[in-house]
């Protein structure tokens, strides 16, 4: 009898602890830093929010960036959904951009443009263009980090960026702002202002894989994007200046649609979708479902744009949390914006900020489950 009430003794025990282990349900909720090693730039700190339902999400300083996204699937198991590196030296050296990117997401045509009269030349860190800002845009640089509140929890992160810096005009005050929610939300939202007239667009370059980042593919997933038209793009993803039908393409996302249906009609390279969409009035902008887990990403925004972008340039060098490879199609991204190379088409909705001026965008990504 000793024996047998000992064995059940170990495995409650045993059994609480798994549970304890998938269910993530023992962290408090609040907002807690810690230090996250360092950079170039100096030491980097880490920000835990964490909201009643366990949810947690992780930012660092450096380049205002979202490290992990635990969130859990339908069956009510806890795993991190954001790509990302256990160290920001490797955040920093990465081929590939994460974090907040800017002072311009996305790319700009030969990195140059114009602006009332001047000409900029800029980092052309994807020559002969600019992505992202330039080789030390805004995802690689050490911002400021406060805590702003902890019910509900919220970090903002903030930095100046000087005249010049990376060839762009003007000192920037650049803020970038999280905020987790009780019903599982988390917002975004990014603002600036200037002393000269400037272009910027600011936007979080978080990857996902519903599954569990480094967990397989993304092709499964069901996306459904509220966006009748795209920019074309040129053989190096440059805009033509055209707004084109998504009718009748394999760009069509207006009803849900997995997203490895089509993908193999592209004909990019690498193959895969890395397009801008314009977005249709509306409350949601992009939803993503992946059947296997349960797990369900709803994007809303008050860009006039979307990057809808399916990891196509991994190819297994990088390697992510855990020590897993990132390989292609592992992760995708729902990156709001304005048009990419908008400084160079007037016909896209303008970047441009003069001073006096306040820019503000917002981005809800909202997690739960089928």
């Amino acid at each position: 009898m000793r024996t047998l009430f000992r064995f059940l003794t170990c495995a409650g025990l045993l059994a609480f602890s798994l549970r304890g282990c998938c269910l993530e349900a023992a962290e408090s909720p609040g907002v807690k830093a810690e230090p996250f090693g360092a950079c170039d730039q100096g030491p980097v700190t880490i920000y835990t929010l964490t909201n009643e339902h366990g949810l947690r999400v992780r930012a660092m300083d450096f380049g205002a960036t979202i490290v992990s996204v635990m969130t859990p699937d339908k069956n009510g198991r806890f795993a991190d959904i954001a790509l990302g590196f256990d160290d920001p030296q490797t955040y920093a050296k990465a081929k590939l951009t994460f974090g907040s990117a800017g002072r311009v997401i996305n790319r700009i045509g030969g990195g140059r443009f114009t602006l009332e009269g001047g000409t900029y030349e800029l980092d052309k860190n994807a020559p002969p263009n600019t992505i992202h800002g330039g080789k030390l845009g805004f995802a690689r640089q050490l911002w400021k980090g406060e805590i702003i509140s902890s019910n509900p929890p919220a970090v903002r992160f903030t930095r100046i960026s000087p005249d010049g810096e990376q060839g762009f005009p003007g000192t920037l005050n650049a803020s970038a702002t999280f905020t987790l929610t009780s019903d599982n939300r988390l917002t975004v939202c990014y603002g600036a202002t200037t002393d000269k007239t400037t272009v910027v667009n600011l936007a979080s370059h978080t990857l996902f894989n519903l599954s569990g980042a480094g967990n397989g593919t993304i092709l499964h997933d069901i996306v459904t994007l509220n966006a009748g038209y795209y920019t074309p793009v040129d053989t190096a993803s440059i805009p033509t200046g055209e707004i084109k039908s998504v009718a009748g393409t394999p760009l069509d996302f207006r009803k849900p649609t997995e997203i490895g249906l089509r993908i193999k009609q592209l004909t990019n390279t690498p193959q895969g979708y890395d397009y801008n969409y314009v977005l249709d009035p509306g409350d949601l902008a992009a939803e993503v479902y992946d059947p296997v887990s349960g797990r369900d990403l709803k994007v809303r925004t008050n860009q006039p744009g979307l990057q809808f972008y399916t990891g196509n340039f991994f190819d297994g060098t990088l390697v992510g949390k855990g020590g897993i490879p990132y390989k292609q199609y592992c992760a995708f991204s729902c990156e709001s914006q304005h048009f990419p190379d908008s400084p160079n088409h007037p016909n896209f909705p303008s970047v441009a900020l003069s001073p006096g001026e306040k820019y503000s965008v917002t981005t809800e990504y909202i997690f739960s489950t089928k």
